[in-house]
């Protein structure tokens, strides 16, 4: 069975450049803790604006104020079905591993405070992506398998 996440960069501008969160997440299926970014499974029929947004406050505390391509979004309606579709900013696939999964990536602004301790998160926090890229050049496995490429991909996006 395929799992669907929605996943959040949430970034934040300082004067010395982008932050982003990143949370530890223990996840014994998949390697033990890990360094990623918060989000995680679409519910049945739940759309991946609402997943995001749950996903965020679950794991974070914080509460999105913007996700980049909502505004892209539009929501068809019929007899039997709703269908959403909107533009993310990226999206991944397993093509090996423990968990069979499709992501989606949007790059997001938030306000609020980090929780010391969120759903199956600890050690949530605001790291400079300049640093996210030295840990990722220095030791990719403290990573989890999904946000390694969905961060390789964002810091080539964000930095070329």
């Amino acid at each position: 069975m395929i799992h669907i996440n929605a996943r959040a960069l949430i970034e934040r501008a300082t004067p010395d450049g982008t932050e982003i969160v990143i949370q530890i997440r223990n996840k014994p299926a998949e390697g033990g803790k890990r360094l990623e970014l918060p989000g995680g499974r679409i519910e049945e029929f739940e759309s991946l604006v609402v997943a995001l947004t749950r996903e965020v406050r679950e794991e974070t505390g914080l509460e999105l104020t913007h996700i980049e391509g909502i505004m892209t979004r539009i929501e068809t309606q019929g007899a039997t079905a709703n269908v959403e579709c909107l533009a993310p900013f990226a999206v991944y696939q397993t093509l090996k591993g423990t968990v069979d999964s499709l992501g989606i990536y949007f790059r997001c602004r938030a306000r609020g405070e980090l929780l010391r301790v969120g759903d199956d998160t600890e050690a949530i926090r605001w790291v400079a992506a300049r640093e996210i890229a030295q840990w990722l050049a220095r030791d990719p496995e403290q990573f989890s398998w999904v946000d390694r490429a969905g961060l390789q991909f964002y810091l080539r996006q964000t930095t070329a």
